[in-house]
């Protein structure tokens, strides 16, 4: 189950001023979405925008996958620093697991201290957080700038969408996102109570390898075809790109598609004629290349090819991100 730890609301109330002022929402707003590009051709290389730090989200207190700067005055053999584990704790000789995440510096001093208490007399014992930890947090839909982004241990949902660029343009109805943890845990946001209400309560925490997906104003129907496991028409959002078509069609592992040999047939309109383009989908799923997941397009027809051997790892993710969608 996620647990929903809010930010401060200083903090909140500035990452939600930055995504009002990125955001056109109004009531009865009639700002046209953004058109996807004209051909599959990739976009261009997007420069993520500032993870947390930049809507002065960074939080005080110790994070999994922090490294700690530890000194026990008079006692130079033991360790000086360690790495707090994915559980929130770290190892220390003495004192054993000792918990310090969603603590100050201060505070798992003298957590610290007390353990270390039963073996010496006066433990004077100093902790500082000498490197954050960092996690990798996979946004898309209804961005500005969606992608793959590396943001602080300890992130919420108002960080990875600022990260890319705020929501992207809407015929005055604010969006929901929806996340998706790494053990396959879903939860849905309401984005109008977070960024105008500045309800921390829909400020969700994100772990590593969380996925953000932010729901679009329209849809477009596309076409599916081969080996997936529902065939056919499928509806995207605009600004939905092919890996997304495919998460709802079904690509996954029992039906072996091949992701190295995706084809998409698009109407090209200086020629009138439907052009085929093959696309490298692994590429995109093992190194987060947009070039290689290209927005969609109305009609847009899909084809993919039957695999001898696939990448579970891979698959896996199409389906991941497939519940996500239908969530």
């Amino acid at each position: 189950m996620i647990t929903r730890s809010p930010h401060s609301l200083r903090a909140l109330a500035a990452a939600a001023a930055l995504l009002l002022t990125a955001t056109p929402f109004a009531a009865g707003a009639q700002t046209s979405p953004a058109s996807p590009a004209s051909t599959p051709a990739p976009p261009p290389a997007a420069t993520p925008a500032p993870d947390a730090g930049a809507s002065g989200t960074v939080s005080p207190v110790i994070h999994p996958g922090d490294v700690l700067t530890i000194t026990v005055f008079d006692e130079p053999t033991l360790p000086q620093t360690v790495v707090v584990q994915a559980d929130g704790t770290i190892q220390y000789p003495l004192a054993g697991r000792v918990l310090v995440a969603g603590m100050s510096a201060a505070e798992a001093r003298d957590v610290l201290t007390r353990a270390l208490h039963k073996y010496m007399k006066h433990p004077a014992v100093t902790v500082a957080v000498q490197q954050q930890g960092q996690i990798n947090v996979l946004v898309l839909g209804n961005v500005r700038n969606g992608g793959k982004f590396q943001m602080r241990s300890g992130a919420h949902l108002i960080d990875a969408v600022s990260a890319a660029g705020g929501v992207a343009t809407s015929y005055g109805e604010y969006p929901v996102a929806r996340v998706s943890e790494s053990d396959g845990t879903l939860a849905t946001a309401s984005l109008e109570k977070l960024i105008r209400g500045a309800d921390a309560t829909q400020n969700l925490p994100l772990e590593d390898n969380s996925i953000v997906y932010v729901t679009g104003a329209e849809t477009v129907r596309v076409q599916v075809l081969g080996a997936v496991s529902r065939p056919g028409n499928v509806e995207v959002n605009v600004g939905d790109r092919l890996t997304m078509a495919l998460a709802r069609a079904g690509a996954e592992a029992s039906v072996r598609p091949d992701l190295n040999r995706v084809v998409l047939t698009r109407l090209d309109p200086a020629t009138g004629k439907n052009t085929p383009y093959q696309i490298d989908v692994f590429q995109w799923l093992q190194h987060g290349d947009k070039r290689f997941d290209p927005i969609l397009q109305k009609d847009d027809t899909i084809y993919v090819p039957e695999a001898r051997s696939i990448s579970a790892g891979s698959a896996g993710l199409l389906g991941l991100l497939g519940r996500l969608l239908r969530l």
